[in-house]
């Protein structure tokens, strides 16, 4: 089977180092970050995670891989839960980035059953790949089958009248200014129904 169109612009995304994997998190770092955050002395958090000063010293050092236990201990006492602790605050990653698409200048990517313009293409590293499409289909015998691809999808129709088919539900019609959100694993295609083909805005998650 021919690979989508949504499917191969998220792998081209992919490939040319639109996403990419965060860092592992330095634990000791993270720890030491949460205290100061939080005023606490050494020997405050300790008490407040119900560790001795030593331990908990050792952990902010690298000295010791503490047990799942001292995770526990230390979550409770900073008030986050475990997964907090290995997971940096979003301000670390405020990086002012921005990219401006003007209209008609976005990079076209055709194929025989939708044109799609991709948005912030200049734009490297994204979560989310925008895109808008003008939707050339009016059947479904045009596709080969489901589209489907990792990650979530938004659709918002800009003119004309689509027909969103997916996998476990009823065909909808959606007309100017409606949305759908929808699990993009989950087998989808779009036709049009108006006289002209519709256009519409797509955003898909790069997860």
């Amino acid at each position: 089977m021919t690979e989508s169109a949504p499917s191969n612009m998220i792998r081209i995304a992919r490939e040319s180092g639109e996403t990419d994997s965060a860092p592992p998190v330095d634990l000791g770092a993270r720890v030491r970050e949460l205290r100061k955050a939080r005023g606490w002395t050494l020997e405050q958090a300790a008490r407040q995670a119900g560790l001795a000063r030593s331990t908990l010293s050792k952990i902010e050092n690298g000295q010791m891989s503490p047990t799942y236990d001292a995770l526990k201990k230390l979550a409770v006492g900073l008030e986050i839960s475990v997964p907090q602790l290995f997971t940096p605050p979003a301000a670390e990653k405020i990086n002012g980035r921005m990219a401006v698409t003007k209209s008609g200048e976005g990079s076209a990517k055709a194929t025989t059953t939708y044109e799609h313009e991709l948005l912030g293409d200049t734009l490297r590293k994204k979560q989310m790949l925008p895109y808008r499409a003008r939707v050339r289909a009016r059947s479904m015998d045009e596709f080969e089958g489901w589209v489907r691809h990792d990650g979530e999808e938004f659709l918002y129709v800009l003119t004309g009248v689509v027909r969103l088919f997916t996998e476990f539900y009823e065909p909808v019609e959606l007309r100017r200014g409606d949305s759908a959100y929808y699990d993009a694993t989950m087998g989808h295609n779009v036709v049009s129904t108006s006289a002209e083909d519709a256009t519409i805005l797509w955003v898909t998650s790069l997860v």
